[in-house]
């Protein structure tokens, strides 16, 4: 083996031969192509199959614009509300040291190990007309379940750790050295959290956003339980695609896919922006000289 082939094997970090690498490359490009590439592809070439007149009438279709609707309206409710307690959680377990801050942060966790399906059926036990409080409700005319509050709760309930998980490991690592300077040269609280921590988590916080829009808009199991399936009044996009595939009305449920297969693959690009972004960031970063300390 030359001495140019051992350098560039160094500097690569491994000393497996060539043919290892590409074999690899090969495999993960294939996985790729077979479990990615192929079924996505096959979305749009079945909601195109009757040609594009039969794709924008699907689309226009009240039941699956009323679904579209309420998809985008669940969204703009769910993401900001998980914002917010993403951004508290995050400060909370990540800025202070208090007793049950391990029991937090293993609630935060919750909704990544919980069936979707099971968060769905506890709110139709707690909401539900038979459940806990479907009686109280009932007597003052208020609507939960089957309605689009328990949608919108359902779907908070599965996305409320996206944000806060993307923040807490990144604040944890920031530590609290320029907050509490910020408090000493006379910042107050709110002046400190825009002004200090905002810009420092900014690309984690877009991140977390982008992650938990594309579950809120693709959520089928929790929404499933709770939606009661009418048409026109509760049902997702997700949901629309099953009713129109089991009434085997194939192109129209595809259809509606491709517009969901749109938003995931908008929602990849922006990501890969973010993550961009945020490389160029932190090399701009690491290319400032050092600052001179103050004789």
């Amino acid at each position: 083996m030359s001495t140019g082939q051992v350098v560039r094997r160094a500097q690569a970090g491994t000393t497996e031969p060539l043919w290892v690498k590409w074999s690899l490359i090969a495999l993960a490009l294939g996985f790729i192509f077979l479990f990615l590439i192929l079924p996505l592809s096959a979305v749009f070439v079945e909601a195109m199959r009757k040609g594009a007149d039969a794709y924008w009438e699907a689309l226009k279709e009240p039941d699956a614009w009323s679904a579209i609707r309420l998809t985008l309206l669940i969204a703009a409710i769910a993401v900001p509300c998980n914002l917010v307690f993403g951004v508290a959680a995050a400060w909370a377990i990540a800025k202070y040291e208090f007793r049950g801050k391990a029991f937090l942060t293993t609630l935060v966790d919750l909704p990544f190990s919980v069936s979707p399906v099971v968060a769905g059926l506890i709110y139709v036990l707690l909401f539900g007309a038979h459940g806990w409080f479907g009686g109280w409700l009932q007597a003052n005319d208020i609507k939960i379940i089957f309605a689009v509050p328990g949608i919108v709760l359902a779907t908070m309930f599965v996305t409320f750790p996206f944000v806060a998980r993307e923040l807490i490991p990144l604040m944890q690592a920031q530590g609290t050295d320029e907050e509490q300077a910020a408090m000493v040269l006379g910042a107050n609280g709110w002046q400190t959290f825009w002004h200090v921590t905002l810009p420092n988590i900014k690309w984690g916080l877009i991140y977390g956003v982008i992650l938990c829009n594309a579950r809120a808009m693709g959520e089928f199991g929790a929404v499933s339980v709770v939606s009661g399936h009418i048409r026109g009044q509760t049902n997702t996009m997700p949901l629309h695609v099953e009713i129109l595939y089991n009434e085997y009305q194939s192109v129209a449920a595809f259809a509606v896919a491709s517009l969901l297969a749109l938003l995931a693959l908008v929602t990849l690009v922006i990501k890969s922006w973010v993550e961009w972004q945020f490389e160029r960031d932190q090399k701009a970063a690491a290319s400032l000289p050092p600052e001179r300390p103050v004789a």
